[in-house]
């Protein structure tokens, strides 16, 4: 009797392939990091024993993935044709770019897409002025969900369980003296932020920065993603974000809903 077929896309357990599993470990830990890194400290970083992780870094190596002095280990730009993949085949960052070019011009401040991974978001595009060269949030920039803009709007998206549950799991560290990290107060601040449609951080993800946010949703309502504009507290007031920045960010959220499938 012929056994039967497994849907595509299922996996079981003989489908997992760890060896892959610890290089991925790996490489997330030398991103992590703004300088090389020792094999032990690369070890120790990715929970793994010293013999494993150098046979893993010399295979990264070979593939061109990770360089080496010999002592030292560093990620080369080869690694960026992973996140140029997820960038240029990512629906959302395509629709979204032009609202985020146009944003930014009309608020001559940067304006940032994120998306959630796991309990952090990542930004990952960007629309700045001509005026502005430097600063704002990069693209594959990481913060705690629990304390940003992006992040409460798109937690937003959750049930009153879910997010209890959610707030209730999720590490949530102090980041500056006005992190809020109770998970009543924070389940009742978003609970607020869904009501009105929008999520406003005041320096507590990063000292002397405010930022403001609307969730991006796609076409059946999803949410999916949010947008928002980030500035030193010295320049823009809350004020100014909810009268000059929410409508930009509301236009731009609703012109991009009905193209995201």
């Amino acid at each position: 009797m012929p056994k039967p077929k497994r849907a595509e896309g299922k996996a079981n357990a003989t489908d997992f392939v760890e060896s892959l599993d610890r290089g991925l470990r790996l490489l997330q830990v030398l991103g992590t990091v703004s300088a090389p890194q020792t094999l032990s400290e690369i070890a120790r970083g990715a929970d793994l024993p010293r013999a494993t992780a150098r046979r893993i870094l010399f295979t990264l190596q070979h593939g061109g993935y990770v360089s080496s002095d010999g002592r030292l280990f560093a990620p080369t730009p080869h690694v960026l044709t992973l996140a140029s993949a997820y960038l240029r085949s990512n629906q959302i960052v395509a629709v979204l770019q032009p609202m985020l070019d146009q944003i930014a011009l009309q608020a001559q401040e940067i304006s940032s897409l994120a998306v959630l991974d796991g309990d952090d978001v990542v930004f990952v595009a960007r629309g700045s002025p001509a005026r502005i060269f430097s600063g704002g949030l990069d693209i594959g920039y990481r913060l705690p969900a629990f304390c940003t803009s992006v992040g409460r709007a798109m937690l937003g998206r959750l049930s009153d369980v879910e997010l209890r549950t959610s707030l209730g799991a999720m590490r949530r560290e102090r980041m500056t003296p006005q992190t809020v990290t109770d998970p009543k107060r924070l389940f009742a601040v978003i609970i607020a932020d869904r009501e009105k449609g929008y999520s406003l951080v005041d320096r507590e993800a990063e000292p002397h920065f405010r930022s403001i946010s609307v969730p991006v949703r796609r076409y059946d309502n999803v949410i999916v993603g949010a947008i928002n504009i980030g500035a030193h507290v010295d320049r823009i007031s809350t004020g100014e974000m909810i009268d000059r920045f929410l409508p930009l960010l509301r236009e731009g959220a609703e012109a991009a809903r009905l193209q995201l499938l």
